[in-house]
């Protein structure tokens, strides 16, 4: 353990015994998370030291100098270069260790090691997309543990912000630039990645989920998720397009209103459009919502939709429509 860490750790041991706690985060799960915490936890220990000098001394002064019956004012120095000093010093003392420990920290954080693994990121209202070297997409972030991971990042419509507490990493998304971030996890398991930046009405449902595979296993399942289309009927691979590309975010299966229309029973359905037109919902209109989602807007709702040109395969458009057919049997034959 560091000499700062040793420090760290004594100064915010009474802040964490008073919460009952061993720590006021998550658990620290990449290799990046403990400076933080450290920085954080000396910042607080620093500023508690002084809110308790500084009110002790305040009711100190206001009992001892309180005013007095047949009080006579007595001559008091007006300066002092030592007491001055000393309460100039110890503040930029206190300031400069904080900035250099945060900037080395920070530099850490932002320079990617050579042989990180780079995934791209694509945010969009309300769904978050990760595409991996091989190709394959999915709505979760899949990363090998004691590997580093960089992620280039950008967004398809509004200012959106990547947060994963455990590994204290938060980064924006900002429509028509790339961001980049990295880091390492250590401990394998499942964690939580949030939306930090408000983007709509839908905002708080945009999470996803970050699973760090244990030694060796990552590989193999990049391998099984990247041949879905292979080994599963379109539907079964439609039902999971419809997670992991983002539609259940604004398409409800169970005819439960959302942003956009529902899936359920629509497929062979007429439907009216914003233009004063009907049109059936078949196949082909289908594919033109994907592809070209301000072609034709329904009646009742706004367009919205970001396209799916270039970021989806012609399979797994096909699994889609075949998903949204099953909807609608499904309801046929229920009694």
């Amino acid at each position: 353990m560091t000499r700062a860490s040793l420090i760290t750790t004594a100064l915010s041991r009474p802040i964490l015994s008073a919460t009952g706690s061993g720590s006021l985060f998550p658990a620290p799960t990449s290799t990046t998370a403990g400076n933080v915490d450290e920085l954080f936890y000396f910042i607080l220990a620093v500023s508690i030291a002084f809110f308790a000098i500084i009110v002790v001394a305040m009711f100190t002064f206001i009992f001892k100098y309180r005013a007095k019956e047949n009080f006579e004012i007595e001559p008091s120095p007006n300066h002092n270069n030592l007491l001055e000093v000393v309460w100039t010093a110890i503040p930029a003392l206190l300031v400069g260790v904080i900035f250099f420990w945060g900037f080395v920290s920070y530099l850490d954080m932002r320079q990617a090691p050579d042989n990180s693994y780079e995934i791209q990121v694509t945010a969009k209202k309300w769904s978050w997309s990760f595409t991996y070297p091989n190709g394959h997409v999915d709505n979760n972030l899949h990363v090998p543990i004691d590997q580093p991971v960089k992620l280039v990042m950008s967004s398809d419509d509004v200012i959106h912000s990547l947060y994963i507490p455990a590994f204290r990493l938060k980064m924006d998304l900002i429509p028509g630039r790339y961001s980049t971030t990295w880091f390492e996890a250590h401990t394998a398991g499942d964690y939580t990645l949030f939306c930090a930046e408000y983007c709509g009405t839908q905002h708080s449902t945009m999470l996803a989920k970050v699973v760090v595979h244990p030694s060796g296993e990552f590989k193999t399942w990049l391998d099984n998720a990247a041949n879905m289309l292979k080994t599963m009927t379109p539907v079964e691979a439609g039902e999971i397009l419809y997670t992991r590309r983002g539609c259940v975010q604004c398409h409800s299966v169970d005819g439960s209103a959302k942003v956009g229309p529902t899936f359920w029973n629509v497929f062979g359905t007429q439907q009216a459009l914003t233009d004063g037109s009907m049109i059936e919902v078949d196949e082909n209109y289908i594919r033109e919502s994907i592809l070209e989602p301000q072609a034709k807007v329904r009646v009742g709702y706004k367009p919205v939709m970001p396209t799916y040109q270039g970021q989806l395969k012609e399979e797994e458009i096909l699994a889609l429509i075949a998903y949204i057919k099953s909807l609608k049997k499904a309801k046929e034959v229920t009694p």
